[in-house]
C-alpha cells in the first residue's frame, strides 16, 4: 500500500513538474518602456499569439520606465524612444536596435480649423513652450497663416509629466531649431517646462486627453494617437522650407538618409532632416536587451517575436503610419546586433 501511494506521489510530482515546465515554456513575453510605438507593438503581439500561442505582456509606461525596467532585470526587454548611448549600454551590458519608426506630431484644441489647415515652423513652436507666445492670434502665427482668423484665446501647453521618449525627440527637435530653447531648456526625457500655461498628462494617452480636454491647448503626440483620437494638428516647416503633413511617406522621407550603424547603439537622430517630403521630428523607437540574458529561453522568444515582427508586421505598421524597416536594415540588425546576445 504505501509502496503503491508513493508511486502515486511520485507520478504526480513528475506530471506537474511537466506542467510547469511547460506552462513556462508558454509563458508570455514581457517588455516595458515607451508610450509612442505601443499601439503596433499591441497589432503585433495579437498576430504573433494568432500563429505561436505566445502572448506579450508590454507595458506602455514611458521610456524612462522601460529603462528602470530592463535594468532591474523584470522584463525580457526595455523599449525606449530616447536611444542610450554607447557607454551606457557598454556599462549595462546591453544592445540597442531600432523596431519601427514614427513621428512626434503637434496637436491642438481650437475651434473653426481642420486637421492640417494651421501652419507652424519650428521657432514660433518654440516660443509657445517657452511661453513667449500666450494667445492664438499672436502675430507671428497670423504672419504664418494669412487669411485665418485666430482667435484671441489664450494657449495651454500641454506636454508629459512622466519621463519620455517622445518628450526627448520633441525637445530634440526644438534645440536644433531654436538656440534659445537650447540654452534655456535642452533636450531629455524630462525637462523643466518653462511656460506658465504647461500642464502635464502621462503617456501620449494622457497628453492626448488632455488636448482635446482643455480649449486652446496645444500638445506633442505621436501620430498613431492623432489617428486614434481624431486629433487637429499643424502642419509643419522642414529644413528645406516646406510645410508637411504627418504621415508614413514624411516619417520615411526623414528617415531615408538615417547611417543607422554611425552611432554606437544604432541611436540615430532624425529630427529636422533634409528633404523637401521629411516630416521634422520623425524618430526611431528602439529595443533594449542584455547580451548576456538571466532568462536566455525568454530572450530568444523576445527576438522571434521581432524576427517574426520584420517578415510579416510590415502591413500592419503601415496601416497605422508607422513606417517599418526595411528588410536591407533588419538583415543588419540580425547578423549585427542580435548576434551579440546569448542563446
Amino acid at each position: 500500500m504505501n509502496t503503491k501511494r508513493t508511486l502515486l506521489k511520485t507520478v504526480a510530482a513528475a506530471a506537474f513538474a511537466s506542467l510547469a515546465m511547460s506552462s513556462a515554456m508558454a509563458a508570455d513575453l514581457t517588455g516595458a518602456g515607451a508610450t509612442f510605438p505601443y499601439p503596433v507593438y499591441a497589432k503585433w503581439a495579437e498576430g504573433y499569439k494568432a500563429v505561436s500561442g505566445i502572448g506579450m505582456n508590454y507595458q506602455s509606461i514611458g521610456s524612462s520606465g522601460g529603462l528602470k525596467q530592463i535594468r532591474a532585470k523584470t522584463v525580457t526587454f526595455g523599449a525606449s524612444d530616447a536611444p542610450v548611448s554607447g557607454d551606457d549600454l557598454d556599462k549595462d551590458g546591453m544592445v540597442q536596435f531600432p523596431a519601427i519608426i514614427g513621428g512626434t506630431v503637434p496637436v491642438l484644441n481650437l475651434d473653426g480649423f481642420k486637421p492640417g489647415e494651421l501652419r507652424i515652423t519650428g521657432p514660433v513652436l518654440a516660443d509657445i513652450y517657452l511661453g513667449t507666445i500666450v494667445k492664438w492670434n499672436d502675430a507671428k502665427l497670423a504672419a504664418l497663416n494669412p487669411g485665418k482668423k485666430l482667435p484671441d484665446e489664450n494657449i495651454t501647453v500641454v506636454h508629459r509629466a512622466d519621463g519620455s521618449g517622445t518628450t526627448f525627440n520633441f525637445t530634440d527637435y526644438l534645440a536644433s531649431i531654436s538656440k534659445v530653447w537650447a540654452d534655456k531648456v535642452g533636450k531629455g526625457a524630462a525637462v523643466k517646462w518653462p511656460a506658465a500655461s504647461s500642464v502635464g498628462g502621462k503617456g501620449n494617452e494622457g497628453v492626448a486627453a488632455n488636448v482635446n480636454r482643455i480649449k486652446g491647448a496645444v500638445g506633442y503626440v505621436e501620430y498613431a494617437y492623432v489617428k486614434k483620437n481624431g486629433m487637429n494638428f499643424m502642419q509643419l516647416q522642414n529644413a528645406d522650407g516646406k510645410y508637411v503633413s504627418p504621415d508614413d511617406k514624411t516619417f520615411a522621407a526623414a528617415a531615408a538618409g538615417a547611417d543607422w550603424f554611425s552611432v554606437p547603439g544604432m541611436g540615430v537622430s532624425m529630427v529636422n532632416a533634409k528633404g523637401a517630403a521629411s516630416w521634422p521630428i520623425s524618430t526611431a523607437s528602439f529595443i533594449l536587451m542584455y547580451k548576456n540574458p538571466v532568462d536566455k529561453a525568454a530572450s530568444a522568444e523576445a527576438l522571434k517575436f521581432f524576427d517574426w515582427a520584420f517578415k510579416n508586421g510590415k502591413k500592419m505598421a503601415d496601416d497605422m503610419d508607422y513606417v517599418s524597416l526595411p528588410d536591407s536594415l533588419t538583415n543588419q540588425i540580425r547578423a549585427k546586433v542580435w548576434s551579440q546576445i546569448q542563446k
